[in-house]
């Protein structure tokens, strides 16, 4: 373990507030009819506990340091878009067995801690490409998340209502509630793995294989225990972070705070925010929003950031070039990662900045079938992954994370994978309401192909 991180007071923190933002255009933000409605619900939420605390953000911090010179892996993985539906029991923790899966499979295959961070307990709110949606001659404003509206097309629903904003707090408040629960209960202790089955799954094609792993980390934990004489600590919770998209500016501004003996703000309505493509505008109201907070932050790239672009935005959200403060998520598509990735990563590399590369391998490689169903291919998720792997090593870099939408639900949204989904199977169980998200053996098939290809380029270095 490294000592602690350096204490580094943001350069820009002096002309920065909350609500600096709202000098800035800012994009992707709904309409709300009512301005007075729209400011009860902001002062209602200030005045509503957090949903996270400093010191596990400045924990994440530096774990995220850590991983940026290599010592640990980052998966982050969950909904593309939560819903208030979905805030039960059984999908809560069926996303925290997929994702403690497949961080037992990267821990026994890379040899290295995985810093463990859901997509939940907030991501109630997406971006879209257009602010109105038109059906059989109807135009109304187009579904932004629980957080603003309702997917159903009638006026009613999708008429952002403010109020959802704090029903998002309380929804988020139960999914932490409920995850932390289950954490400091014992169901993430490798002493009982089989916590973590899904039943459904229990025939899949990967099935053998990852039992046979757990086997071989449960030999080892008796081995460990025998020559201890006793049961080794730690190995019966983990740490586990909360992550979304800080897209509803007003919703992240009610819950920025300071907090006693730290200096800055912190927000804590997650441990670890994003800025998406859509709002990453260098003069615009996010990137104003998230250069005073103290959180490590992420900044995802598509393929039309320049290399200028990218060099200035890093300036401006990490100027002291702060160890954790900075993760770079790049989801550029299976087709142009091999052209669009490599000067980035030059351009990082030769300016000497500390970030931590993600792969985002869902987004970029988006589509619809003949069918109208939106999904996205194994294969192509796969070989941006993998071109990810090989374009790093080439560069002198590192990919040190991956970024994912995933779900523990028996649900067909993605073709191909370990049981060769195919367009007809898509109807079968197509629940999501925004992205294709992968399924169980979708997700930990990935888990598995990183440490493959970890292997293969570690083989080849030595």
């Amino acid at each position: 373990m490294s000592s602690a991180l350096p204490l580094i007071r943001p350069s820009a923190a002096a002309d920065w507030a909350p609500d600096s933002w709202r000098a800035r255009p800012a994009l992707q933000l709904p309409q709300y009819p009512d301005a007075a409605a729209l400011a009860r619900a902001q002062e209602e939420l200030r005045g509503l506990p957090p949903l996270v605390t400093s010191w596990e953000i400045l924990a994440l911090k530096q774990q995220i340091a850590e991983a940026q010179e290599g010592r640990r892996f980052l998966l982050q993985g969950g909904d593309c878009a939560e819903s208030f539906a979905d805030c039960t029991s059984s999908v809560i923790s069926n996303r925290l067995k997929v994702l403690l899966q497949m961080s037992l499979v990267l821990v026994h295959g890379l040899k290295l801690p995985v810093v463990r961070v859901g997509r939940f307990a907030g991501q109630y709110a997406k971006p879209r490409s257009a602010d109105t949606e038109t059906i059989d001659g109807v135009t109304l404003p187009c579904y932004r998340g629980d957080m603003v509206n309702a997917p159903e097309f009638s006026a009613a629903a999708r008429t952002p209502d403010p109020q959802r904003m704090v029903r998002a707090h309380a929804r988020s408040a139960m999914t932490m509630n409920f995850v932390r629960a289950l954490i400091d209960g014992g169901f993430a202790d490798l002493h009982h793995p089989e916590y973590w089955d899904l039943a459904w799954v229990r025939h899949a094609p990967l099935a053998h294989e990852y039992q046979r792993m757990v086997g071989a980390i449960g030999d080892a934990v008796r081995f460990m225990e025998t020559l201890a004489g006793g049961q080794v600590h730690n190995i019966n919770r983990v740490d586990f972070y909360t992550s979304h998209e800080a897209l509803l500016l007003p919703y992240e501004e009610a819950l920025t705070r300071q907090v006693p003996r730290q200096h800055g703000w912190f927000n804590l309505s997650t441990h670890y925010p994003w800025i998406g493509m859509r709002t990453a505008a260098l003069d615009g109201a996010h990137v104003e929003y998230f250069r005073g907070i103290r959180n490590p932050i992420a900044l995802k790239l598509g393929p039309s950031v320049g290399v200028d672009q990218l060099l200035r935005l890093i300036d401006v959200l990490n100027p002291d070039d702060e160890p954790g403060r900075l993760a770079l998520i790049h989801r550029l598509s299976a087709a142009s990662i091999g052209e669009k990735l490599p000067p980035l990563l030059e351009a990082v590399k030769r300016e000497g900045r500390r970030v931590l590369w993600v792969c985002d391998p869902m987004h970029g490689n988006t589509e619809s079938t003949r069918n109208g169903y939106k999904t996205r291919r194994f294969d192509n998720i796969r070989s941006e992954l993998e071109q990810a792997f090989d374009i790093h090593a080439a560069c002198g870099t590192r990919l040190g994370g991956v970024h994912l939408e995933l779900t523990g639900e028996n649900v067909t949204e993605c073709l191909g994978g370990a049981r060769e989904l195919t367009e007809l199977d898509l109807q079968r169980a197509y629940r999501t309401t925004v992205d294709p998200r992968l399924n169980y053996e979708q997700a930990l098939e990935i888990a598995m192909l990183i440490v493959r290809k970890h292997g293969q380029l570690a083989a080849a270095a030595g």
